[in-house]
């Protein structure tokens, strides 16, 4: 794991980076020209997708060997480096088989970006998950996860939240 002050440095130097992408695209390109092509069912974003839904994220060959893991839960970011320890840590997040409730895949100029809410059981309860990631690729493999994630939410506090809220989750 790497310390939080790092983390922050990080976090900032690709944020920039991200900025400059963006500002280059917007300045040198015509929005015909910006349109991406629908991701694809047999890239390294769909081996990590396969590897969620099913709880194999152990296997996963999709990882490039430097990945980094940049990860907001909540109350807390830090961030993994090395696809040994990003899938480690990707296991315990993912360890029930699930199924993709909804899932939203758009292409980006370096990877994808992908939303989704995950369900599986877990001793009998049904339980959920709802996140966003910003996946870099390069030559086939993903070398930077960045991901948002709401925590993991039991039945009962699934409940709770489509009792409070006008549209149902």
């Amino acid at each position: 794991m790497i310390d939080l002050p790092v983390c922050h440095r990080l976090a900032a130097s690709l944020a920039n980076r991200w900025q400059r992408r963006r500002e280059t695209v917007l300045m040198t390109t015509t929005p015909e020209e910006v349109a991406m092509p629908e991701p694809t069912d047999d890239g390294p974003v769909a081996q990590y997708l396969s590897a969620i839904e099913s709880a194999g994220m152990a296997e996963c060959q999709a990882l490039a060997p430097d990945v980094l893991l940049d990860a907001t839960v909540p109350n807390w970011r830090y961030c993994v480096r090395g696809d040994a320890a990003v899938r480690t840590e990707l296991a315990r997040w993912y360890a029930q088989p699930g199924t993709f409730e909804e899932l939203d895949r758009r292409q980006l100029p370096s990877g994808e970006l992908i939303g989704f809410t995950l369900r599986w059981e877990e001793a009998g309860v049904p339980h959920s998950v709802h996140q966003a990631h910003i996946l870099e690729v390069s030559d086939g493999r993903i070398t930077r996860d960045q991901v948002w994630c709401g925590g993991r939410w039991a039945a009962s506090l699934m409940a709770e939240m489509a009792e409070a809220s006008d549209a149902s989750i």
